[in-house]
């Protein structure tokens, strides 16, 4: 199965990273279960490819592809994958490695458009940024949650462990825990955390309900830090009921706001930090907050009758950027980690851990300019999955492959990268040398005729249905409230 990290990684010379890789590629093409050959030499074509994919009826014209076009989206519609064992076996690749020890994790959405796919089901309105002010908007299209590791340095490198496509029923914050806890338990699994060992922290952005995400994964040995709008209000801890006192005892103690600074004297921890891309910062956290948590909201609307609501609390992390030359600072960033009484390290971990978090965002990216994660116009969002791991699978060959793809000097580049500083790109387009050595298990094609197809003039009496866009569950505070609506209608017509 896949490579547990004995024996050796990338940094133990060219053999040894061969071996990984050829493992990988191994346990990627046995993961394949119908359509093997062509799903396997399509993530070659994707990967050996000139330039950025543009369309999947190009990639059948890569050498390495040794089929028709026909092929080509025949795997993809009717193939089938083990996606259980590609998930081991990305979990048992080597982690990028810091120097602490401590594993980071990042998760996030990205939205796969898909607005005229009418006959396509399983979309969402899904939000798009736009350019100028009040320019976001939602479309139509296939969401899917990405889990990855970071890693240090200068560099934007993210090794994938997971992808999910979210579904119109699904509760994004509920799919995003049992993601994030099955890639934990692989990673626990594949020895990359014993217990002692630090904490795996997990970065969010503020698209996230960071509440009650921690308090979906808190028996697993994990910090959630992500970034909380600038509005929100969180409460210090409840002082000492004085004795005798009437009433029940209180809950929540002094507010801190974020967008109050009178609120914010004298923060427990105090730091000066810097980033490579922020620059000088200056620090400030208050451990032991919380929010404030109602039935009717935050994902507590099933919570038991009676019993009181969980107080969650954390350390609130705001981060100052401080510009030199008189130059007017931006608006401060405000973090929220699910760590009650961190120390100063600590602090510091996880809002570096945060920043790295935006490497997500260069991953998605390459994703879709170089390697066309969203060009096909698949039907089938079965085969959108079979393409999206494809993709996945891709990546972690780049990641392995960074000391063996050998870069050619471009006549304006005074000398080639070095294997550290290569860039994803720059691994791709010297992914040929690395595929070499590892050789490729998938067989050759068998010469066939193709099928006769349509007789020409005849017209297409199966056509495909139509789908609405759905949209994300509704809670049931809401689904209450529009079933008494609904009633009071129908009593008013009657």
């Amino acid at each position: 199965m896949a490579w547990n990290g004995a024996g050796g990684g990338v940094s133990g010379g060219a053999a040894d990273a061969a071996g990984v890789l050829a493992g990988f590629r191994e346990d990627l093409y046995w993961s394949l279960i119908s359509r093997r050959d062509a799903l396997f030499e399509l993530c070659d074509a994707v990967l050996l490819a000139p330039g950025r994919v543009s369309d999947l009826a190009r990639l059948s014209l890569a050498p390495e592809f040794r089929r028709g076009h026909g092929a080509l989206y025949d795997a993809l519609n009717a193939g089938r994958a083990g996606f259980a064992r590609l998930r081991r076996a990305l979990a048992g690749l080597p982690l990028p490695a810091w120097p602490d020890g401590r594993i980071r994790l990042a998760v996030d959405v990205s939205p796969w458009l898909r607005p005229d796919a009418g006959a396509s089901p399983g979309r969402l309105f899904c939000h798009v940024h736009g350019r100028g002010k009040n320019a976001a908007r939602s479309v139509p299209g296939w969401p899917y949650s990405f889990a990855v590791a970071l890693g240090p340095g200068r560099s934007s490198w993210t090794l994938p462990l997971d992808a999910v496509r979210l579904g119109p029923g699904d509760d994004e914050c509920l799919v995003t825990a049992a993601q994030l806890r099955e890639v934990v338990t692989r990673l626990t699994a594949a020895g990359h955390w014993e217990p002692g060992d630090p904490e795996i922290v997990i970065a969010a952005d503020a698209g996230y309900n960071a509440t009650r995400l921690a308090f979906l994964l808190a028996d697993l040995p994990v910090i959630v830090v992500a970034r909380v709008r600038a509005d929100r209000v969180f409460w210090a801890p409840a002082p000492p009921r004085a004795p005798g006192s009437p009433g029940h005892p209180p809950r929540h103690g002094p507010p801190v706001r974020c967008a109050d600074p009178g609120t914010q004297d004298s923060p427990p921890v105090t730091a000066e930090g810097r980033d490579d891309r922020c620059g000088q910062l200056s620090v400030a956290a208050w451990p032991r907050v919380h929010q404030k948590v109602h039935r009717n909201t935050g994902g507590f609307e099933d919570w038991p009758p009676g019993r009181p609501l969980p107080v969650i609390e954390g350390t609130l992390i705001r981060l100052q950027v401080t510009r030199p030359g008189g130059r007017a600072a931006p608006r401060p960033m405000w973090l929220w980690a699910s760590a009650p009484d961190p120390g100063e390290e600590t602090v510091a971990v996880l809002w570096q851990a945060y920043l790295r978090r935006f490497n997500l965002e260069h991953t998605f990216r390459f994703l879709k300019q170089q390697l066309g994660w969203t060009r096909p116009l698949l039907r089938d969002p079965a085969a959108a999955d079979r393409w999206t791991w494809l993709l996945v699978a891709a990546l972690a060959q780049l990641w392995l492959a960074r000391g063996l793809g050998a870069v050619t000097r471009l006549p304006w580049q005074p000398r080639p990268p070095q294997p550290a500083a290569m860039t994803p790109g720059q691994v791709r387009a010297g992914f040929r040398r690395a595929r070499e050595m590892t050789g490729t298990p998938a067989s050759p094609a068998k010469p066939a005729s193709p099928g006769p197809g349509r007789p020409k003039g005849s017209k297409n009496k199966r056509k495909a249905p139509r789908h609405p866009v759905g949209k994300h569950q509704l809670k049931p505070s809401t689904q209450r409230t529009n079933a008494s609506r609904q009633a009071r209608k129908q009593k008013q017509k009657g």
